[in-house]
């Protein structure tokens, strides 16, 4: 059996319905999927983030066998050198993209990841994306929360693309 690991933001949880429904997107494919919960407060936003995340993480990976799927959103972006070093296949969701250590480490990654983002979020580099990878979905308008202008249902609809954009992605790299 597969196993995929959701990372979650800094504020929402693993049940925020960005990593809620890529996870999801594991589980319907047989996967077991184990939504990592954060011990405590993320430190302030810098470099020392990055350790911390792959402080919380890294004993989830070594109690899993094989190479478990990672699912991250933005700040559970920052477990990106775990995989780089694991050689794991990865979807992240929103990543801050503006942080020199997230790029460096999504640069030594040998496995494919999906990167997804919004032209109106700030940590979002169109450039540095479709540099790092082919897998890449950008959302027009979209804010760091996947949310775009107008009705809610707008916004619902970039959910969609976002969980059709993770099967094909799953799909196309043959996971599991």
């Amino acid at each position: 059996m597969a196993d995929a690991v959701v990372i979650p933001g800094a504020k929402f949880g693993p049940g925020a319905p960005l990593p809620m429904y890529a996870g999801d997107v594991a589980g319907q494919r047989g996967a077991m999927v184990h939504r990592h919960m954060w011990t405590e407060d993320p430190p302030a936003p810098g470099p020392g983030r990055e350790a911390w995340v792959q402080g919380q993480v890294a004993p989830v990976l070594d109690g899993l066998p094989g190479q478990p799927l990672l699912i991250g959103k933005s700040l559970g972006c920052f477990s990106a050198g775990l995989a780089a070093d694991r050689s794991l296949p990865a979807v992240w969701l929103t990543p801050v993209l503006t942080a020199p250590w997230l790029t460096a480490a999504l640069e030594r990654a040998t496995a494919p990841f999906l990167l997804v983002g919004g032209s109106a979020d700030p940590v979002w580099d169109r450039a540095a994306a479709r540099r790092l990878s082919p897998y890449v979905v950008e959302v027009p308008a979209a804010n760091h929360g996947m949310y775009v202008p107008g009705p809610l249902t707008d916004t619902i609809a970039v959910l969609a693309r976002i969980v059709v954009a993770v099967e094909e992605f799953l799909d196309d790299i043959g996971w599991p």
